[in-house]
C-alpha cells in the first residue's frame, strides 16, 4: 500500500473541505461527515483508479495521480451527494471543485516544486564549493 500516505494526506484535506464549508455556511461544524463521506468513498475510489491506470502516474504524491484523485472525487462525491438525496447545486460543484483542486493537487505541486528546489540546490553545492575556493 505504497499510496497509503497520499490517501491520508487526501482524506484529511477532505475533511477540512467539509469542515470550513459547513462552519462557512452557518451549519453545525461537527456535522462534517455527513458533507464529507460522499467525497471520501470517492477519493477512495479515485485512487484506486490512479492505481490501475494503463498509463497510470507510478507516484501517488505525483501532480498527475492528484488530477486523476481529483475529478474522480468531486465527480464521484457529487453522484453520491444526488443518489443520497442531496443537493449539488452549480455553486456548490464550482466551489468544491476548485477547492478540491488546490487541496488534492495543491499539495502534490508544492512537493514536486520543493523536490526540484532540492535536487537543484543539491547538483548545486559542488559548483557552489568551487567557486567560493576559486574567487
Amino acid at each position: 500500500m505504497r499510496f497509503l500516505p497520499a490517501l491520508i494526506v487526501d482524506a484529511v484535506l477532505v475533511l477540512v473541505f467539509a469542515v470550513i464549508g459547513r462552519a462557512s455556511h452557518g451549519e453545525n461544524p461537527a456535522g462534517f461527515l455527513l458533507t464529507a463521506w460522499p467525497f471520501l468513498v470517492a477519493l477512495v475510489v479515485g485512487h484506486a483508479i490512479a492505481a490501475l491506470l494503463r498509463a497510470r502516474p507510478r507516484q501517488p504524491w505525483s501532480v498527475t495521480w492528484g488530477v486523476v484523485v481529483w475529478v474522480v472525487t468531486v465527480a464521484g462525491g457529487m453522484l453520491l451527494r444526488v443518489v443520497a438525496g442531496d443537493t449539488a447545486q452549480a455553486p456548490f460543484i464550482i466551489v468544491a471543485t476548485i477547492v478540491l483542486a488546490a487541496f488534492l493537487v495543491g499539495w502534490r505541486a508544492l512537493a514536486a516544486l520543493l523536490r526540484r528546489r532540492r535536487a537543484a540546490s543539491t547538483a548545486g553545492e559542488p559548483d557552489a564549493a568551487a567557486s567560493e575556493h576559486s574567487g
